[in-house]
């Protein structure tokens, strides 16, 4: 790949004009949270957008009072927790922690949302023009945003902070680029591992796709491009290395903690066959598009937020056909490239069996060589396809580049552009209302009931299901790292740590007795008669926890079904007694 020539070079216009576009569709579709940022939340997944705001919160205030973010006890008491082996986001959340601070952790999770959408969009487009010979700057807007608002980005953006933040990945295959082209080995180099480093903090998984792709476009490409390959070697290979060196020593500990450090895990404890792309997926439209909104799509995913191929049977021909038509008429051994990588990563993202239609097939895939692997086995294999929407994106900015090149009539091919893409217009993010936090919590008047690191224990326990306890403790971490403030400890969490079988990880801790008990009720609103052996288990529970209060809001609310109020309390008062009523919830002393 080269610079692209004089005559096409990027103007500054039209980068204004894909930033501003890439901008007001990211709004557009994130319109319902900006309505209401604190009382609203995402509502396929409210349990991810907790969890993400509370490491917003936990990283403004370790940034202020220089605790460490990736080993925190603030969870899961008395245990703790290791952010290591989980999405930490730290980056983000020392970058935004004056956001966080000063609009709070909602605020700052809609915000990054937002840029994260507009971002992909625009470096993909950057990259595109940049990179590409010969792309015209409609053709790389084209591409650009396709990459930024595909049917994966849309379906990730159902709270997903780390798979969003898909800018990063064509700032780093420019870089490597830029290395081949120019002797600023050093620098470029120095770029790429601080982007690196940013990257394995907001989401490893896709810094470990990356590479895997990086190796398998340059290996198909430096088949055919031998001479022009090794010329390149030694200033990438150099660059590299310094930037092996930088993100190395930037990553030492968070790799150490990952690989090494307490309360790790082994696996993911997902089931790989359970979250493997559909083969039939491929062909289909997704939920939040205009086709989806006609009653088109087909839920071929395992939840709402991995549709990660789901790009229509109009757009795959029309694919096919780009492939073909650009061999002839582009840089054949980048276009074959681009294919072979998009065909590998669709394979594998099929998982171990052969998945079509919603039923698991006896056909072995691939990726079963893969999956029990070191590093593999934390990946989950559907996630793979998000390598395939960025080459369909290269293809399409490369072919509205060559219209005029084509065969045949240009408004043929202007229609089937139309035909592909039209559908896959994305659709508002659905959102619903959220009880905002007590005003017991915000206001400080938990701090006479519960010492400073004390712990708090909200009814129900906090996890991925229910995680409005956790959702509180945000918004003290965030008021904390303004004010220095007191702030609260709570069990459990929603978090991923050890407890799954064979030594991988699993959601939370393993639950307790009391946990298990006030989820019940909650989802399920029957409050069972209560024995004297059952109260002393919940006061084990307790104990063990360090608790000093137990706190029930009048509003409740789970992430993937309702909640009953009205049977927690009389549990709860069967349990340990009547409580007290203080500020807007129901509170007993321990």
């Amino acid at each position: 790949m080269a610079p692209p020539p004089a005559s096409t070079r990027p103007s500054k216009k039209a980068d204004l004009a894909v930033a501003v576009i890439s901008l007001a569709l990211a709004i557009y579709l994130t319109g319902g949270l900006w309505a209401a940022p604190t009382q609203r939340a995402i509502d396929v997944n409210s349990g991810d957008q907790a969890l993400f705001e509370w490491l917003l919160g936990l990283g403004a205030h370790a940034l202020t009072h220089g605790e460490n973010p990736l080993l925190t006890t603030w969870l899961n008491a008395p245990d703790g927790v290791n952010l290591a082996v989980n999405t930490s986001i730290t980056a983000y959340a020392v970058v935004f922690a004056p956001v966080t601070i000063w609009l709070g952790p909602a605020v700052a999770f809609t915000v990054i949302l937002t840029l994260n959408l507009a971002a992909t969009a625009y470096c993909w487009f950057w990259l595109f023009r940049r990179c590409l010979p010969g792309t015209t700057a409609l053709g790389a807007a084209v591409g650009g945003i396709f990459c930024g608002f595909a049917p994966a980005l849309v379906s990730h953006a159902n709270a997903h902070l780390n798979w969003t933040a898909q800018w990063l990945v064509p700032l780093m295959i420019g870089t490597v680029v830029r290395l081949g082209q120019r002797r600023r080995w050093i620098r470029d180099g120095i770029i790429l591992g601080l982007l690196i480093a940013a990257c394995f903090s907001i989401a490893a998984e896709q810094l470990f796709f990356t590479a895997l792709a990086g190796v398998v476009f340059v290996a198909v490409w430096a088949v055919t491009r031998r001479a022009q390959a090794r010329a390149m070697a030694t200033p990438v290979l150099k660059g590299l290395a310094v930037a092996a060196g930088v993100s190395g020593v930037l990553l030492a500990y968070p790799l150490w903690l990952h690989f090494a450090g307490p309360y790790g895990y082994h696996g993911t404890g997902f089931d790989a066959k359970i979250h493997s792309e559909d083969l039939a997926a491929y062909g289909t439209w997704p939920v939040r598009s205009l086709a989806g909104a006609l009653g088109l799509n087909v839920n071929l995913a395992p939840n709402p937020t991995e549709e990660n191929s789901f790009f229509g049977l109009p757009l795959l021909l029309l694919s096919l056909v780009a492939y073909g038509v650009l061999r002839r008429v582009s840089d054949r051994a980048l276009v074959r490239a681009l294919a072979v990588t998009g065909v590998v990563f669709a394979v594998l993202s099929l998982g171990p069996q052969l998945r079509w239609w919603g039923s698991l097939t006896s056909i072995p895939m691939p990726a079963a060589l893969l999956v029990k692997l070191p590093v593999f086995n934390a990946a989950l294999p559907s996630r793979l396809a998000l390598v395939v929407a960025p080459v369909v994106g290269a293809l399409l900015a490369l072919l509205v580049s060559r219209l005029r090149a084509l065969p045949g009539p240009r408004w043929v091919w202007v229609a089937g552009l139309v035909a592909a893409l039209l559908p896959l217009v994305p659709t508002p993010l659905l959102v619903r209302d959220r009880p905002p936090v007590p005003h017991f919590i915000s206001s400080g008047t938990w701090e006479q009931y519960v010492s400073d690191r004390g712990v708090l224990v909200s009814v129900p326990i906090a996890n991925d299901l229910v995680p409005d306890g956790q959702r509180w403790q945000a918004d003290a971490l965030a008021r904390s790292a303004g004010d220095r403030g007191p702030v609260f400890r709570i069990p459990a969490g929603f978090f991923l740590g050890p407890g799954g079988p064979d030594g991988t990880g699993r959601i939370g801790p393993i639950p307790t007795y009391t946990q298990t008990l006030l989820e019940d009720v909650a989802k399920t609103g029957y409050a069972p008669p209560i024995t004297d052996a059952e109260r002393a288990r919940v006061r084990a529970d307790l104990k063990y926890w360090g608790a000093e209060a137990v706190v029930l809001a009048d509003d409740v609310q789970g992430a993937h079904w309702e909640t009953h109020q009205p049977a927690l309390l009389e549990v709860m008062k069967r349990l340990l007694g009547e409580p007290q009523r203080v500020d807007d919830v129901w509170l007993w002393q321990l």
